[in-house]
């Protein structure tokens, strides 16, 4: 069951910072956060950095959120297209979704019949579509996907399971494993405090069962990977990033039952 280092939990440094920071603290592989940095768009540059570093790329995040609306296309479907290519590229069998915004009325009401579409076409991917979470604002909430939040309530072939998103929406992750049961492909580990807002705090420094949950993979029939994805913009320094990204591993390889691997000098 490897275990990833996101690409986004190096931000605001770039991509190429996430493999050789993956190296040299020992994790299994990267998962491509794809987004304005023109290396994470780029399947021959991420090739090179993979061979460099010795690092697979095992799953690409396709360019789904707010700020990367015009990456590759304005067209949602032509952007998880290349994820999709980028993916069969670099030999990554997952590419992680989100599910469409209120506002993407088109691409919404073919979200279903499209992604079927794209999973005949590229075979080898799964189109993990990703539980997210309600907006509060002012006291007031609101849903900023369309059919909602939670993907279950669709269903879908293939899920990620993001704790932090579960921390932000109030929902318990374990029952959210149930309600994905066998489709459960993907997970990001990150914690939050239940406040209403998306932290992705490192695991153990918020209030969700990220331990359990991941205990409780195997037993599930899980073969899919755990991609770190925690916050360390705030980082006061490299050493502090590198710090919370080794605690972040060791927690994941703690409650996976996996060994550690010596990292390189």
């Amino acid at each position: 069951m490897p275990v990833l280092l996101s690409s986004s939990s190096v931000f605001p440094e770039p991509t190429a910072a996430a493999f050789e920071l993956a190296a040299s603290l020992g994790y299994d592989g990267i998962e491509v956060m794809v987004w304005t940095d023109a290396v994470s768009q780029d399947a021959g540059a991420l090739r090179g950095l993979s061979a460099h570093y010795g690092v697979p790329v095992l799953s690409v995040h396709a360019p789904c959120l707010l700020v990367t609306q015009r990456v590759w296309s304005s067209d949602p479907w032509e952007r998880l297209r290349r994820a999709a290519v980028l993916a069969e590229t670099l030999g990554a069998p997952t590419v992680v979704v989100h599910p469409p915004f209120t506002w993407q009325r088109d691409y919404a009401r073919t979200f279903g019949t499209g992604l079927a579409r794209l999973v005949a076409k590229h075979p080898d991917v799964r189109f993990a579509v990703e539980n997210m979470y309600p907006v509060r604002m002012a006291g007031r909430e609101f849903v900023p996907y369309v059919p909602g939040w939670d993907p279950t309530e669709t269903g879908y072939d293939a899920y990620t399971l993001d704790l932090s998103h579960c921390a932000a929406s109030r929902s318990d992750p374990l029952a959210m494993a149930d309600a994905m049961g066998s489709q459960l492909a993907h997970v990001h580990l990150g914690d939050g405090t239940g406040e209403g807002r998306d932290e992705h705090l490192v695991p153990g420094r918020g209030g969700q069962p990220c331990g359990e949950l991941l205990a409780s993979l195997a037993g599930r029939g899980f073969t899919g990977s755990v991609a770190v994805e925690v916050a360390t913009r705030k980082a006061s320094s490299r050493a502090v990033r590198e710090a919370d990204l080794r605690e972040s591993l060791a927690f994941a390889r703690q409650y996976l039952g996996t060994p550690t691997p010596a990292t390189p000098l």
